[in-house]
């Protein structure tokens, strides 16, 4: 009998964190606890290692016909079918290591189209426009993830790959000006057509061949790009900073899309259920009116205070803190969590524990204990993970009362004051750092 490769999110639970990573762990565990989590099932971090050891790479024995069978269930569950003109399945493939490891390794969203389903998706939904602008994301992030990684695995910043995301957002500002808009949702779907054809003329042009237009092969070469990012270079350099073991692998998260891009009635946010510099005991949360989820850690536009979900959405912000919440609760610790919001509904994308300052840490230990969350001074002081996080504590601090005026505002990324000079990438960073890759 083949080895298990692939779980159904009810099949799991929290604790198969080795076997299915942190997020596929915790979405089985959501499902679990009835919250609203679109259905899915993922790939275990034992076949990412088998795919990386075996020369050349190949899926294990087994897993294509697992994925397949996986496929089906999901299909019947939300009543499309992959590849479906007249009622298409669009799927996200998303990495999931069992260690936290935000950033590092790859996603592909709205898989499954293609020039049939595109149309299909537009009818079905009403909304010509919600369709090729879904179609334009999966073309640009496609050929940056996987083809790129295809065609040219050797890419560097100093020879970069055609298929880079940069290329596509550069045409998409070309696009913006043409038309004369400022922000991507005022791109009407004339526009966003033409963006389509150029994003596939790139392609074309780059590789020799037409971009990929079969699902199921979408869905094929989109796991495998999951399976070998683990091994990028800044997934790598993560991992060495970290001390994780580079063995262990990433699990693959196959899951039915929803979208945040469908309207003003929609959008998609990231939050932590307390505030991860303070540890203040309320919300910390951003929000994206009509947005997929790769536009809020992106930063190409600036997302909304969760107010702005309260003051529109008053029973959608309500059922989400309630939720944030119940996570707290079942998992005792402070928790970082991604959503959407698709035409009014909500969904929950995933939860992990939260990264968090060590003043933060040390103010979350005291406040659950005292909460009730953690049942004894034990529990609270293993919450502040390492000395680390005490040392951070006696960093150099500004003086609040002393602050100069701020000209910019930014992600917290030191534990106290800093000065020098700004850079604005990571690679600039480490080689000013003298630590060149």
């Amino acid at each position: 009998m083949a080895k298990k490769y692939v779980y159904l999110f009810e099949e799991g639970n929290k604790d198969l964190k080795n076997l299915l990573g942190g997020k596929g762990a915790n979405l089985a565990e959501m499902t679990n606890l009835g919250l609203p989590v679109p259905y899915g099932f993922t790939i275990t971090t034992e076949a990412c290692i088998e795919y990386l050891n075996s020369d050349p790479p190949q899926p294990p024995e087994g897993l294509e016909e697992q994925v397949q069978e996986a496929l089906k269930q999901l299909e019947r569950k939300a009543g499309r079918r992959l590849g479906d003109p007249e009622n298409p399945l669009l799927v996200s493939v998303r990495s999931g290591a069992r260690a936290s490891m935000p950033g590092m390794m790859d996603t592909v969203l709205n898989l499954g189209l293609n020039d049939q389903t595109v149309q299909g998706l537009a009818r079905l939904t009403g909304d010509e426009r919600f369709a090729y602008d879904s179609y334009r994301r999966f073309i640009m992030m496609f050929s940056d993830v996987v083809l790129s990684g295809i065609y040219f695995p050797n890419a560097t910043e100093d020879n970069p790959s055609p298929l880079r995301r940069e290329v596509f957002e550069e045409r998409l500002r070309e696009g913006k000006a043409r038309w004369g808009v400022r922000e991507d949702p005022e791109l009407p779907a004339e526009a966003l057509k033409e963006l389509c054809a150029e994003y596939k003329e790139i392609v074309r042009e780059a590789t020799g061949r037409e971009f990929p237009s079969d699902p199921q092969e979408q869905l094929r070469l989109g796991i495998e790009a999951v399976f070998r990012s683990w091994n990028n270079p800044r997934a790598k350099t993560y991992r060495r900073l970290r001390n994780i073991p580079d063995d262990w692998g990433t699990a693959v998260n196959v899951q039915m899309m929803v979208f945040g891009n469908m309207g003003d009635d929609s959008g998609t946010g990231v939050a932590f259920t307390r505030d991860p510099a303070t540890g203040e005991d309320q919300l910390y949360a951003e929000y994206l009116p009509n947005a997929q989820g790769e536009d809020v850690v992106a930063g190409v536009r600036t997302p909304q205070d969760i107010d702005w979900l309260a003051k529109n959405f008053p029973e959608v912000h309500q059922q989400f803190a309630e939720i944030a919440k119940q996570l707290e609760r079942h998992y005792h610790d402070m928790q970082d969590v991604e959503f959407t919001v698709e035409r009014g509904k909500l969904w929950m994308l995933q939860t992990r524990n939260g990264k968090r300052t060590g003043q933060a840490a040390l103010k979350i230990a005291v406040d659950m204990l005292e909460q009730g969350l953690l049942k004894d001074h034990r529990e609270a002081l293993l919450q502040v993970e390492n000395a680390g996080d005490i040392e951070q504590v006696l960093h150099p601090q500004f003086d609040e009362k002393a602050r100069p005026q701020a000209i910019a505002k930014g992600v917290n990324a030191s534990p106290g004051a800093g000065v020098g000079r700004a850079v604005f990438s990571a690679d600039e960073a480490a080689r000013r750092g003298g630590r060149e890759k």
